[in-house]
């Protein structure tokens, strides 16, 4: 009798406990899923959008980004959302057409407004930065560049964005801020660039090459204190470092006024008969480059000062689309990429207009020219050394961003929006992991005592009787 006894007390000890067990282990599972939902719930998105429009020379384009409203020593990471292309020339050339000028952004304003979140509409700024064509007309009548200027901030203050204003930017900008798009997107201001983590700080900044069809310009780090011309130097803080940087814009020599540079000089009569023809076509172009003036110790060309060239280049806008064209964006020598423009020049015209049927003839007719044009501007004008044109790289889009000025001055204009308090996980991650490990203990505990009371009953109950 005493055996059945001490058997059914040990019973009920052993129930006891695998009930105490169950309701820690049961505990202990609810407080690590709540614990593990409440840290990893998805927290509020809290996006920062903003609008550039690019008013160029021959069209405008309108670009969308977005960054985090928290910021990286101050300058937003900010990323290219979407892109849209306005239909028609640029602005330049609604001088007598002002009235259209009102509905001539609708349909990019309004891509942009269906993009961008209703909720994000009345925050989102939008700017917009004319040009050299914008320059270029402010030169000869600046009456019509300020009556453009003001029909265009007209209809962009009429959408339900928060519109910061219109403006002619300076070339020094426009090639700066494209000097800072290339290395933003090649990752060189900063390590946390999760696309592209294969460059690291400290690596060699990029110059720039930008090539519009009004202006051409180029921008880079120089080596050493810059005495002459400082007017060429502009500052900048990006990522909590400081940048000295020489940038200069050539007006009129973007390739479409170059173009009627060569024209006005060569003609003779009412049509000109290219002979295809590139060394004679580039010795002619050469004469563009006044080389035989310089009243500082180094310059470009037209006695303009320029530091000696240094370090990699990106070339993108107008240098991108005709070498890409003539599909030498990757050529490995200055000698195949000569070989490749001479090849293209002396085609045909009637074998050049059947291989590309689908190309416009006014653009296909300019192909020659711009090609020779481009060996011409970066040998002759800027000086680059023969041995040197891997150093210059071909750009179009890096990681679905374009490359242009347009990304830089997105980025520069971050450091004057203030950075917002990012919604955070209610636990540190140290504390998170902490409870986790100490809950997992528990558990683990639990279930060897639980295994232990099955096996061996008696040294939980031991002393009943």
């Amino acid at each position: 009798m005493e055996d059945v006894r001490d058997s059914t007390l040990k019973g009920c000890c052993s129930k006891n406990i695998l009930t105490i067990l169950g309701f820690f282990f049961i505990g202990t599972l609810i407080a690590m899923i709540t614990i593990g939902l409440t840290q990893n719930k998805p927290l509020i998105e809290n996006l920062k959008y903003g609008i550039v429009l690019d008013a160029g020379s021959s069209h405008t384009s309108l670009y969308i980004y977005a960054w985090s409203g928290e910021k990286e020593n101050d300058t937003g990471v900010v990323t290219q959302v979407d892109e849209c292309t306005v239909q028609g020339p640029g602005i330049s050339k609604y001088i007598y057409r002002i009235n259209e000028l009102k509905t001539y952004l609708t349909e990019c304003m309004n891509k942009a407004s269906s993009v961008i979140p209703l909720s994000k509409h009345e925050e989102t700024p939008v700017y917009l930065g004319a040009t050299a064509g914008m320059r270029l007309l402010r030169n000869e009548n600046p009456q019509l560049a300020d009556l453009v200027m003001t029909e265009v901030s007209n209809s962009l203050n009429s959408y339900p964005f928060n519109f910061q204003g219109a403006r002619i930017i300076t070339g020094n900008e426009e090639g700066a801020f494209g000097w800072i798009t290339i290395n933003y997107l090649l990752g060189k201001f900063t390590q946390k660039m999760v696309w592209f983590p294969y460059y690291e700080e400290g690596q060699d900044i990029y110059g720039a090459l930008d090539l519009g069809g009004a202006s051409t310009q180029i921008t880079f780090v120089p080596s050493g204190y810059i005495n002459e011309s400082t007017s060429d130097i502009l500052y900048f803080l990006l990522y909590g470092k400081e940048y000295n940087v020489y940038s200069h814009s050539f007006l009129c020599y973007g390739k479409d006024q170059a173009l009627l540079k060569k024209l006005a000089k060569d003609i003779k009569q009412v049509e000109i008969q290219g002979t295809g023809n590139f060394t004679s076509c580039q010795r002619s172009i050469n004469e563009l480059f006044n080389t035989s003036y310089c009243p500082y110790s180094h310059c470009a060309f037209n006695g303009i000062f320029m530091p000696q060239i240094k370090g990699n280049f990106g070339a993108f806008s107008g240098f991108y689309y005709v070498m890409e064209f003539l599909n030498i964006t990757s050529a490995s020598s200055l000698k195949n990429v000569i070989n490749k423009v001479e090849a293209f020049c002396s085609t045909p015209w009637k074998e050049i207009k059947e291989n590309y049927s689908h190309v416009k003839e006014k653009y296909l007719s300019e192909y020659c020219f711009s090609g020779t044009y481009i060996l011409s501007l970066l040998l002759t004008g800027y000086h680059f050394p023969d041995t040197s044109w891997s150093s210059i790289h071909f750009m179009g889009k890096i990681y679905e961003s374009n490359v242009g000025w347009t990304l830089g001055y997105m980025l520069n204009l971050t450091n004057l929006i203030p950075a917002e308090k990012i919604p955070s996980a209610p636990l540190s991650y140290s504390t998170y992991v902490f409870l986790m490990v100490f809950f997992s203990l528990i558990l683990l505990a639990v279930i060897i005592t639980a295994v232990l009371l099955f096996h061996k009953p008696e040294y939980f109950c031991k002393d009943m009787a």
